[in-house]
């Protein structure tokens, strides 16, 4: 499996498939086929359109559509996705809403590695671009970084973030979403200890394994059924002649998604059976239901393999950050050095992916914090995503988040709990 012949093998199944697709929906598009009065003809052009769509974004990087804004003067303005540190592995990036005044509370979200795009937090900065300057973390896919570039594992990562919370100051609030967890917890300890003046102001946590075993989950057996041998023989390939990082040892994207896929097999080819149904009906639209939800669950990104291995062998298997012996080139990170950052941890009661526990745990790590500067909120009703998308989120988590950041801020302004959110 290690192999690019894989790679590519992979990669040759996904572009026969939507060449197939793209074929029947040509095909099926032909002048002369509108005189035969055959529902085939409609069926092969849904199928075709339904399958050409689905296989090509596999590998395309959606887009944010995040273009306009409407502000507390009635008009539309202009959201710009700036990029304000770029490195070889993830830029830093931020929405900014062209004429506007600056907005007090800026935030820092550290989206996940973990197989998808930066992107699929898009309701989450749409949520909160209303009141705050927003800054996401935007990783790269590793298919297209050069070998040239080297290693990226959770000690760089963890390197990344403290670079990024330097570059912005000491006025941020982190607010971390779900794999990053663990990893945004010692990079905010780490920098409190080599440089205390550039530590945020605040930490939110949401649905992260700081403790996997705090609460086990399905994923977290996962992690103790498998060896690290098995893991590196079954799931790390490299990547192949048609990208840039051709040579890369990756977790390819396309086989995290096969895994996702079987995993509610019966689920999903009900959806896409019922998809090609409304689009032979003409009931289906570019930006309907399915197609909103498939064209970023589909959009996979491939891992460095380094990343993916360590993430499983240090975070899961080891619990570095649960028993607060994580290293980062060679120096032993302390949770207990953050003594003055805020820090609020947020679960799902119904998450099957971050168990309610697992999270909170990162406040037990932090010893030398005071009472006062700790929180933590369980969700209840809510599963992994909704914690930081969806109802869950927006009516009642948003609210309470910028609550806790308001209230550890220096010259607090009140959270907005009904803001009206218009943003195309």
């Amino acid at each position: 499996m290690r192999y690019m012949a894989t790679y590519d093998l992979m990669e040759t199944i996904r572009n026969t498939n939507q060449w197939l697709g793209a074929t029947a929906r040509t095909m099926a598009s032909y002048p002369m086929f509108a005189a035969l009065p055959n529902p085939g003809i409609q069926w092969m052009a849904a199928w075709g359109e339904v399958t050409e769509r689905t296989f090509e974004r596999m590998v395309a990087k959606p887009d944010w559509g995040i273009r306009t804004f409407t502000c507390e003067d009635g008009k539309d303005h202009l959201v710009e996705v700036r990029t304000v540190v770029e490195k070889p592995f993830g830029n830093l990036i931020h929405f900014d809403v062209q004429g506007r005044e600056e907005q007090p509370r800026k935030i820092l979200l550290v989206a996940p590695m973990s197989g998808h795009y930066a992107t699929l937090l898009r309701s989450t900065v749409k949520s909160l671009i209303v009141n705050c300057e927003v800054y996401v973390t935007d990783w790269h896919n590793a298919r297209d970084i050069p070998v040239s570039a080297g290693k990226f594992d959770i000690e760089d990562y963890t390197l990344y973030l403290m670079d990024f919370m330097r570059h912005m100051g000491p006025e941020t609030n982190v607010v971390a979403v779900c794999q990053p967890a663990p990893l945004t917890l010692a990079a905010t300890a780490y920098l409190a200890e080599l440089d205390p003046d550039a530590q945020p102001r605040t930490l939110t946590l949401i649905g992260g394994p700081i403790d996997p075993d705090a609460t086990p989950t399905d994923v977290t057996d996962f992690g103790r059924r498998v060896t690290m041998g098995q893991l590196e023989e079954t799931m790390i390939q490299r990547v192949g002649f048609k990208y840039k990082g051709v040579g890369r040892m990756v977790y390819p994207g396309l086989l995290q998604l096969a895994s996702f896929m079987s995993m509610n097999a019966d689920r999903h080819g009900k959806a896409f059976r019922d998809q090609i149904v409304r689009v032979a009906r003409n009931q289906a639209s570019d930006h309907d239901a399915h197609n909103r939800f498939y064209d970023e669950y589909l959009a996979v990104m491939d891992m460095p393999a380094e990343f993916y291995l360590s993430t499983v062998d240090r975070v899961f298997k080891s619990r570095e950050i649960a028993r607060n012996e994580f290293m980062v080139a060679g120096h032993k990170v302390d949770m207990g050095k953050i003594t003055r950052v805020a820090v609020k941890t947020v679960e799902g009661s119904k998450d099957d992916i971050s168990a309610p526990g697992q999270c909170i745990a990162a406040l037990d790590l932090c010893t030398g914090l005071p009472a006062e500067k700790k929180a933590s909120h369980v969700e209840p009703g809510a599963g992994h995503y909704g914690i930081f998308a969806g109802k869950s989120w927006r009516n009642n988590i948003r609210p309470l988040v910028l609550d806790f950041i308001d209230a550890n801020a220096g010259d607090p302004e009140p959270s907005d709990r009904a803001a009206n959110v218009n943003v195309a």
